[in-house]
């Protein structure tokens, strides 16, 4: 009988991602209208059957906590959980996680409990939905020690991934982390024999490139966890290639690295597409997310196209296109959004102004009436007045405003954020 645990991997400091990350964790980021990135590789799990899971994370826990606290309950007849393990201060080490390796060594004591026969990891970041239980047999019937989950990629993208290439019967003979531009590495471009055999191969994409996906026979990872190595990517599995069976996995689905703010706007906009690249319909391998008694969105004589709304929006006489609507989100009339992420709202606030603490009146939470935006991304409880404009006649370069940020072009209006009736950006 095989046991497989997973370890889903929190990420760092999220700071590509900021100031999305500024209160959150990277995993508790809001995607999809009503979904969490951590959503995507808990779903893929618990559709392969494996249900035994633990979150490794150490900053802006609070949120993630909340998140996976009210969601992932399985009942008192199925032998699985969802844990959070934060980076945590014990006897034996007091630092930080200083890599995913290190993250995954600090907490075997947690890990062994379980007994696994192997280890499953995930990262917290990527949008995919890979069948992990062909992924697990296909590793046990190769006979490998270790396995990487691969794709094509080209070679401007194979500066931020793990390269590597494989023999013909998919074992992995050289690994290279994240070769930079200026390299040559024309030596581990796809065979043209292997390209033939590839579904997912296309012209230009010659490099095999890591998913940052692995499986683990426990003994081997816990053996190769036994040395100071930090990081899986940069260690484990470049020494692991020369001494132990690891094989290769062909992936051949949808799969992007969220790890900007331009990728993260870019594929949570492509979700609203008429064929859209990733399918949230898909009711073989849903993605869960937390249940919540909301009503209806309501669409009051609103022109909507290209859109994905959430829960409990109520959107009024205005224009909506190639936008993301998240929960509770409040759009007042005549207003029109383009290419706009809206985040949601964790409450309703009462119609009309709003007193302070300090007896000023500010906005309600949502979008005021007569607003124009256009590449923005607003996020939680974010109160925007009345008839402002935002990147409507352009984008300010990226940098650090007064109420708001821009980042790859992008318009970000952070969480509890306030923008004043009248507001141009």
């Amino acid at each position: 009988m095989h046991d497989v645990l997973t370890i889903v991997m929190g990420g760092g400091k999220g700071t590509r991602l900021y100031p999305l990350t500024a209160d959150r964790a990277k995993p508790a980021v809001p995607f999809g209208a009503k979904y969490r990135l951590v959503d995507i590789p808990l779903s893929n799990s618990i559709a392969a059957g494996f249900k035994k899971i633990y979150v490794l994370t150490q900053f802006n826990t609070a949120s993630l906590h909340l998140h996976i606290g009210n969601t992932y309950i399985f009942d008192s007849f199925t032998n699985g959980f969802v844990e959070i393990l934060a980076a945590e201060q014990t006897l034996t080490h007091s630092g930080w996680y200083e890599g995913t390796a290190d993250a995954v060594r600090k907490n075997l004591v947690h890990f062994r409990t379980q007994k696994p026969t192997h280890y499953l990891i995930l990262s917290g970041d990527q949008l995919y939905r890979m069948d992990l239980q062909d992924f697990f047999q296909q590793h046990v019937e190769s006979g490998a020690d270790a396995s990487v989950a691969v794709l094509p990629v080209n070679r401007e993208d194979a500066t931020g991934f793990g390269i590597l290439t494989v023999d013909t019967k998919k074992r992995i003979k050289r690994f290279t982390e994240k070769p930079p531009i200026e390299k040559d590495i024309t030596r581990l471009k796809i065979p043209a024999s292997l390209a033939s055999k590839l579904s997912n191969y296309v012209e230009g994409k010659d490099y095999l490139a890591s998913m940052g996906i692995y499986i683990f026979n426990a003994e081997t990872m816990e053996n190769a966890l036994a040395t100071s190595d930090a990081d899986f990517g940069k260690q484990i599995i470049p020494n692991l290639i020369n001494s132990h069976h690891v094989n290769a996995y062909f992936f051949s689905g949808f799969w992007e690295d969220i790890g900007t703010i331009r990728s993260y706007y870019e594929t949570n906009l492509g979700l609203a597409h008429i064929h859209p690249s990733f399918n949230l319909y898909d009711e073989d391998m849903p993605i869960y997310t937390r249940r919540r008694d909301l009503a209806p969105s309501k669409l009051n004589s609103c022109t909507i196209s290209h859109t994905l709304a959430a829960d409990g929006c109520i959107v009024t006489r205005s224009t909506v296109n190639r936008s993301v609507i998240g929960i509770r989100t409040i759009i007042g009339e005549d207003c029109e959004l383009d290419g706009v992420i809206c985040l949601g709202a964790d409450y309703y606030d009462e119609p009309g102004p709003i007193r302070t603490d300090e007896g000023s009146a500010i906005s309600p939470i949502g979008v005021g009436r007569g607003c124009r935006i256009r590449s923005t991304i607003i996020d939680k409880n974010a109160r925007i007045g009345e008839g402002c404009r935002i990147g409507w006649d352009g984008v300010p370069p990226d940098g650090d405003y007064d109420r708001y940020f821009v980042r790859d072009g992008i318009i970000i209006i952070p969480k509890n954020g306030y923008l004043p009736p009248g507001t141009v950006i």
